[in-house]
Order: structure tokens, then C-alpha cells, then sequence
């Protein structure tokens, strides 16, 4: 089934959902994951990848936790 982003977003905050994408390398991903707030890790200042960066936003990307990869 096909989501917008705004109606996946509203899922992924309710619950840990199976998402199927294709990645940049072309080959299909099944991945756990969520948006929900109290199964986020704690941003940490010695982990550069839990920090909030300046970037250009992209429509097309949405970046969320991925429970089997934490």
C-alpha cells in the first residue's frame, strides 16, 4: 500500500512499521522502523550521527529509527 509522506509519518509516530524502499544502490530493503519518541535513543554530544545538522531538505527522503539496526 502506498502512503503519502504526511499519512506515513502519522504511522510511523504510532507504532514500529515494516517500510519496503528502494535504496540508493537500487536493490529493495524491508525495514522495522518508527517515529515514535519514546523508542528514539537519547541524542548523545559524542555521537556525531545523533545530532541535528543544517542540511538542504530533501521532499524525497524521510529519516527514521531503524529498530532492528538501532
Amino acid at each position: 500500500m502506498l502512503l503519502t509522506k504526511q499519512e506515513l509519518t502519522e504511522q510511523l509516530q504510532s507504532g514500529v512499521y515494516n517500510v519496503t524502499f528502494t535504496k540508493v544502490d537500487g536493490t529493495e530493503r524491508t525495514m522495522p522502523c518508527t517515529l515514535r519518541e519514546d523508542l528514539l535513543p537519547p541524542a548523545v554530544k559524542e555521537d556525531p550521527l545523533s545530532q541535528k545538522k543544517v542540511r538542504a531538505i530533501n521532499e524525497e527522503v524521510m529519516v527514521v529509527y531503524c529498530t532492528d539496526k538501532n
